[in-house]
């Protein structure tokens, strides 16, 4: 820790994280709740027996919902993370400059200070230099195979209900529905960082690391 850190207190010094991480845990409860009487609203239309809580958490009713949602999250932010590297949008505050030399793009150089991988050097450094988007990339992979199982397992349920008979996973991906659920989740990220990207050219927010300063000219890019 530098001696300047000291001073502060660990709430100061992770706030953003601590706040963030909180409100997921409440909201991920919130929908957990939520989903659980839906759900067992829907299971009383079909006259089938409710559910408690715990086996609701275990439910492809609440896996599809979590997930689905999570894998939209996790291809925004690879996405973008691996599109900035090349691609600009003059005056935005989250793109590069235009032709202006860039400290993410100079190569490391080991130091005392500098990650292990760094000192390493080699394969690792270099796996290391793409440790970003290839972590946002398996969460998104993961997060979109425990969606479809999520979205399969509530299908089959479904399918009882009906009395009608179960289906295997790949004739379920043959299907519209899993499909809808994923693309209408995926436009909604592409929408909101098409937002910010825009929006940041124009608009302000004094003391946010996200816009650039109040004063600065709409054709400044970068912050």
């Amino acid at each position: 820790m530098k001696p300047n850190q000291k001073k502060y207190s660990y709430l100061y010094r992770n706030g953003l994280t601590i706040v963030f991480l909180t409100l997921f845990i409440a909201t991920l409860a919130a929908q957990a709740l939520t989903g659980w009487k839906k759900h067992n609203q829907d299971l009383q239309e079909d006259h089938a027996a409710e559910i408690g809580l715990a086996t609701y958490l275990q439910s492809g009713h609440f896996i599809s919902a979590t997930f689905e949602n999570f894998e939209s999250e996790f291809l925004q932010m690879a996405l973008y993370v691996l599109l900035t590297v090349s691609l600009r949008q003059i005056g935005s505050a989250e793109s590069k400059s235009l032709d202006e030399p860039e400290e993410v793009d100079r190569e490391p150089k080991p130091s005392k200070d500098a990650p292990w991988a760094v000192r390493k050097g080699g394969w690792i450094l270099k796996l290391y230099s793409n440790s970003l988007s290839i972590c946002f990339a398996i969460l998104f992979l993961a997060s979109w195979a425990l969606h479809l199982y999520g979205s399969w397992q509530n299908h089959n349920v479904e399918q009882l209900a009906r009395h009608l008979p179960k289906e295997s996973v790949t004739t379920y991906l043959g299907q519209a529905e899993f499909w809808f659920e994923t693309f209408q989740n995926w436009q909604s990220e592409f929408l909101s960082v098409a937002s910010i990207v825009f929006l940041t050219i124009y608009l302000r927010q004094k003391g946010s690391p996200e816009s650039k300063p109040v004063d600065a000219p709409h054709m400044e890019t970068g912050k």
